[in-house]
């Protein structure tokens, strides 16, 4: 049965839970063991016709100062997300997120909508798509990600994770926009030089871009970083 979301967001917060967990759908991350835990993606429609994305954890942590004992790596994921609105970067919309313990174990889910008319960077170099852009249009795409990447950085925010795969485009005729995705490992560091000197050299190292592209995506993202950059 769909996901009715607005009642959904009506419901008691335990029974929210519950019947989030209950609505059905498919598989598309199968669930993976790894940080302690199981977790794994499920795409599930809505009574609208929408699709989301339902990814459920059962003691998948991680810790940190605020959380030595360990705390679902979703809920990290979710916070990311709804920095991302306030930055101005494009990033999966959260419609639901919530955890709760059940026998000492951490049990969490997190809903989101889908990036609609996006492909990854890694998918559009796979079927050729850097081929039909053309040199120009390709430059450009690099120029906004590095913008992209800089406007979440400059909200002390670090991917913490980021490759091709994790890169979202969507061009429409000449219009250029940037996802990001997949920010599980995502944390706020002290400062956006810190922040952004850890997902460049990641990125550098996990791209396959020639000294040209390469050099496009620094652009937009000192252009959009400031004179900081340079300390980067």
């Amino acid at each position: 049965m769909p996901a009715d979301v607005n009642a959904l967001l009506q419901l008691p917060r335990d029974e929210a839970f519950k019947q989030w967990l209950g609505v059905p759908g498919e598989w598309v991350e199968e669930p993976n063991v790894r940080r302690g835990g199981e977790s794994g993606v499920k795409r599930i429609m809505t009574t609208t016709g929408k699709m989301l994305y339902r990814k459920q954890q059962v003691g998948h942590t991680y810790r940190s100062l605020q959380h030595p004992l360990g705390y679902p790596t979703s809920m990290r994921e979710a916070a990311a997300l709804r920095a991302c609105a306030e930055l101005q970067v494009i990033a999966p919309i959260v419609v639901y997120a919530d955890c709760r313990k059940v026998s000492g174990t951490w049990h969490a889910l997190l809903v989101t909508e889908a990036l609609d008319g996006f492909s990854s960077l890694e998918d559009c170099y796979a079927r050729g798509a850097d081929q039909q852009w053309g040199e120009a249009l390709h430059l450009r795409i690099l120029h906004e990600i590095g913008c992209t990447l800089a406007r979440f950085n400059l909200g002390r925010w670090q991917h913490g994770c980021l490759r091709m795969k994790h890169v979202f485009v969507r061009v429409q005729g000449e219009k250029v926009e940037i996802g990001v995705l997949d920010l599980e490992k995502s944390r706020q560091r002290i400062t956006a030089i810190r922040a952004a000197r850890h997902d460049i050299r990641q990125l550098r190292r996990r791209s396959e871009w020639n000294d040209k592209l390469w050099q496009a995506f620094l652009e937009g993202y000192a252009e959009t970083f400031g004179a900081d950059f340079k300390k980067v």
